[in-house]
């Protein structure tokens, strides 16, 4: 929006999607054009501020949508896109053109240009850091013009608006690139269509060109009737296939009389090329190699594999069933060579037998039985269930119990944070990687969007597997049927692919501890001397039988392959190598010591910047030449960061969101977190809101005036929290002495912070000297690691750099109250920026607490029943009542119903109350 006062513009929204499709572990990548959605949509500005957007229909006398192309090029298995779009604003005035591309979360952006009045804006890709200063200037500017979002859960919307003058046009070109893995046999390539209304140039153009030669190519769509499906003109020969849909505007008519669009869903190719050599195919061109290896006709090598699952009571209802139902079936897909266990825990540990069994007809049935009884409660001890299950498959492999030409895997399936035993996820992976050695594989899947996915993620790769999300949709059991199918069919094991040392250098992985049925192994490298024309290739694997092939790799006359179409693969093999490089350093840097994780991410981002690849350690930025605007910002999410986008849910219009440096936008439509908020607040009244759950939990933690507390200790990040708690003036008229808190001391150890808050005022050391600010003024102080706002008498906010926010609440009494006195409330927002490991008296809940409660009985008093609650193995009464939340209103504050922890909190805490005692305001426990 322009931000005039009081003007009324019309926006065309042109949400233009593409999607190359989700590419995790061994799942089948996807190309896609996806989601053309064209609408006009109103906006009023009032001192400078966009009210909501109001949806209006679509003016197409204004503004017309002229083409929409996606050319997609791929080469030898490396997918290059290009998305172009032409738009004409054909009105008296200028108009707001929003330009969506969906695009899959594992592709890189690399290039992104708007022509517009014959001038041309080019994106430069830029370290994070970097862009971020950009994006924050444009932050406070009140824009957020071009970022990036979840959607879904295989791709990422890149989002730009840019204001097209009257009677002018604009165009825009992404181009993104990937390469294609294969999955069960074959290639895919998807173009998801949504375009509302026809385009009068539309075409998907795919041209696939793969030396290997082509064995198959099939297309497929949900929206080809009888009559567009001549339309789709499809040419295959030995070693090209190209493939075109280019309906014309008469040809997307839904009906005669209608201005709809027949063109809505999904346009599928299908592909595989054919493998004749054990070998492997190996192509070397312009001084770059690359050798794709996946041999015909190999034997399945049996499994040993032990399905550890969690029912804890976080399980309970839905996605327990949808557990048992997967099971039944995974069950049935083993093969009689097989062994096979189960594992069950929740706070305890119940394997189905003590010793892995032979997957006969009977114990298949046996197990499908008992599997069916399966029924959730309890906590999530994973810590345990692990090390139970190693030693269950070390034990089988002493005995000679399992064959030799075998492999041991493990499948974890969780939905929440371990607890109770060990909590700490780095000593979880730490023990179950020292008693695995390298032996096994594990392979966990984390349910639903409560699971740490870092930490299975980590524990996976450090044990020869990959971590998946299951999303608790209705479709949990096909979801957890076909990871299954992907790891169901091992072929070789240990499998080495190798070149001569003095002619090829700078490798990708060369190592793969798996090659499954239908999928690929992929090496890449740089040739020494590019002179050399060939050099000798061997691979060994261990499989059914001993594997090993010997061979020659020599360059390829592509020009001689291809003859009128040589210029346009240019360095594609560099480029495939760039990709593959990148991507493995990314995973390397979240295993390993600081030091090697830190190498990895430097030498990534070093190589994203070289190539120009929108990476999680790059951004992408556009500057308008002449103009005002701030720069607009495009930016890769993880995994993790998409996962806590998913996390939040709507409530009003345009809000910016950040996950660890990335920015986030989602257009329209204001988020605010559903994961849990955390307060301490009154007498002193912990409360712990679950709003997943549509729950809360509450406890007081009584102790003499002066006591001083832990509430949040993160050794990681170096964060400390510490409140001392100060009584009453005099005896209240029930007796008591009440409690409140009165100080905070907040230290951030790495960015050199320490603040202490208390009722009089607030005092900061930073770079080593002190400054006071007064409760009685409205203030601010802004540094580089530290934004404090201070709203007088009443709210402190703190934000530390790159992490999480606290709220301090004054709560003012009046000076000749007989014996109240003023305090303190302390609220923690953004909690999930924490690491794992974060405990203290309000910390230990920041990353989910598992519980279920039962047994509602009549309480002390008809509005306060008590129950039963199960929790971190323990059986507690609670009492259902009320807390209050202050932070919307400090008068009164808002009743938040909870259930009630006696005692100071006995059993739902680790340890005791005066286990988070200290002496100092700034000391650990």
């Amino acid at each position: 929006m322009s931000g005039l006062s009081g003007v009324r513009c019309r926006l065309l929204r042109l949400c233009l999607g593409l999607c190359l499709g989700l590419c995790l572990g061994l799942v089948l990548p996807r190309l896609g054009l996806g989601a053309v959605l064209v609408s006009l949509e109103e906006a009023h500005t009032q001192h400078g501020a966009p009210r909501s957007l109001q949806k209006r229909s679509l003016d197409q006398n204004e503004v017309e949508v002229m083409s929409v192309t996606l050319d997609c090029t791929v080469t030898s298995r490396f997918a290059h896109s290009v998305m172009t779009t032409k738009a004409l604003n054909k009105a008296n005035s200028s108009k707001e053109i929003f330009f969506d591309v969906e695009l899959p979360k594992t592709a890189f952006i690399t290039n992104f240009t708007m022509e517009i009045e014959s001038r041309q804006y080019v994106g430069v890709v830029k370290e994070k850091e970097t862009a971020k200063k950009q994006y924050e200037t444009a932050v406070r500017a009140g824009q957020t013009a071009a970022l990036v979002k979840a959607s879904g859960r295989k791709m990422e919307k890149f989002s730009v608006s840019v204001n097209v003058a009257a009677l002018s046009n604009v165009t825009f070109t992404l181009t993104y690139e990937e390469l294609l893995q294969r999955n069960l046999g074959q290639y895919e390539i998807l173009t998801r269509v949504q375009p509302k209304q026809r385009i009068q140039d539309f075409k998907i153009v795919t041209n696939i060109y793969e030396p290997q030669g082509i064995e198959n190519v099939d297309v497929q769509s949900t929206f080809l009737s009888n009559d567009l499906l001549p339309l789709v003109e499809k040419t295959v020969t030995d070693k090209k296939a190209r493939i075109s849909f280019c309906p014309t505007m008469e040809q997307q008519q839904r009906c005669p009389d209608c201005d709809g669009t027949l063109i809505n869903g999904d346009f599928v190719i299908k592909y595989d090329v054919k493998r004749e050599k054990s070998l492997g195919d190996l192509q070397i061109v312009n001084g770059y190699f690359v050798h794709y290896f996946a041999p015909p006709d190999l034997r399945r090598v049996p499994m040993n594999v032990v399905f550890v699952i969690d029912k804890s009571g976080s399980m309970s209802g839905k996605k327990i069933l949808q557990t048992k139902d997967a099971m039944l079936e995974i069950l049935q897909d083993l093969q009689e060579e097989d062994h096979f266990a189960i594992v069950i825990f929740n706070d305890g540990v119940m394997p189905w037998r003590s010793t892995l069994q032979q997957a006969t007809n009977q114990t298949v049935e046996e197990a499908k039985n008992h599997i069916r009884e399966l029924r959730s409660s309890g906590g999530t001890d994973i810590n345990t269930a692990m090390l139970r299950t190693v030693e269950m498959l070390q034990t089988a492999r002493r005995d000679q119990q399992l064959p030799q030409r075998s492999t041991d895997i493990i499948i974890l399936l969780t939905d929440g944070m371990p607890g109770p035993g060990e909590t700490n996820p780095k000593i979880i992976q730490k023990n179950v990687r020292e008693e695995i050695a390298g032996n096994m594989s594990v392979y966990c899947l984390g349910f639903g969007n409560d699971v740490e996915y870092s930490f299975l993620d980590v524990m996976s790769q450090e044990n020869k597997g990959f971590a998946r999300r299951i999303f608790e949709d209705s479709d949990a059991v096909l979801q957890l049927q076909g990871f299954y199918k992907e790891v169901s069919s091992p072929v070789l094991l240990d499998v080495d692919l190798k070149y001569p040392a003095n002619t090829v250098d700078l490798l990708t992985t060369n190592h793969f501890d798996h090659l499954f049925s239908g999928t690929e192994l992929v090496v890449a490298g740089r040739l020494m001397d590019n002179g050399v024309d060939s050099f000798p290739v061997e691979v060994f694997g261990l499989g059914y039988e001993d594997f090993q092939v010997q061979g020659q790799a020599s360059v390829q006359d592509w020009g001689l392959l291809y003859p009128d179409e040589e210029y346009i693969f240019g360095d594609f093999t560099e480029r495939l190598w760039a990709y593959l490089t990148i991507q493995q350093l990314l995973d390397k840097s979240k295993v390993g010591s600081p030091e090697e994780k830190d190498s990895s991410k430097a030498k990534a981002l070093e190589m994203s910047l070289l190539y120009n690849f929108v990476t999680p350690l790059t951004s992408m930025v556009v500057t308008k030449p002449e103009s005002d605007e701030p720069p607009l910002v495009a930016d890769k999410l993880t995994e993790e960061q998409r996962q806590r986008a998913e996390k939040m849910s709507c409530t009003s219009e345009n809000t910016p969101l950040m996950f660890d440096g990335v920015h986030v936008f989602l257009k329209g439509q204001h988020y605010r977190p559903v994961a849990p908020t955390y307060l301490v607040d009154g007498d002193p009244h912990f409360l712990i809101e679950l709003p997943e759950r549509d729950d809360a939990l509450c406890f007081n933690i009584n102790n003499k005036p002066g006591t001083i507390f832990t509430l949040v200790k993160d050794t990681e990040s170096g964060i400390l929290v510490n409140g001392q708690i100060v009584g009453d003036k005099a005896l209240a008229p029930d007796g008591q002495i009440h409690t409140y808190f009165s100080r905070f001391g907040i230290i951030h150890k790495s960015l050199g912070i320490k603040l202490e808050v208390s009722t009089r005022d607030i005092s900061v050391l930073q770079d080593g000297r002190w400054v006071k600010l007064l409760w009685t003024d409205t203030t601010s102080l802004t540094g580089p690691t530290l934004d404090l706002n201070v709203k007088k008498h009443s709210v402190l906010t703190v934000t530390l750099k790159d992490s999480v926010k606290f709220v301090v609440l004054l709560h003012r009494v009046w000076k000749k109250h007989p014996y109240h006195r003023d305090y303190l409330g302390f609220y923690t927002l953004d909690s999930h920026l924490l690491s794992p490991g974060v405990h203290g008296l309000l910390g230990q809940f920041y990353h989910r607490i598992d519980f279920e409660v039962s047994d509602m009985r009549p309480g002390e008093t008809p509005e306060k029943p008590d129950a039963t609650m199960f929790v971190k193995g323990q059986q507690l009464n609670v009492t259902r009542g009320w807390q209050r939340d202050f932070r919307n209103n400090m008068e009164t504050g808002e009743k938040i119903p909870c259930w009630f922890i006696h005692n100071n909190a006995t059993g739902l805490i680790d340890g005791d109350a005066s286990d988070y005692i200290v002496s100092d305001l700034f000391k650990t426990v």
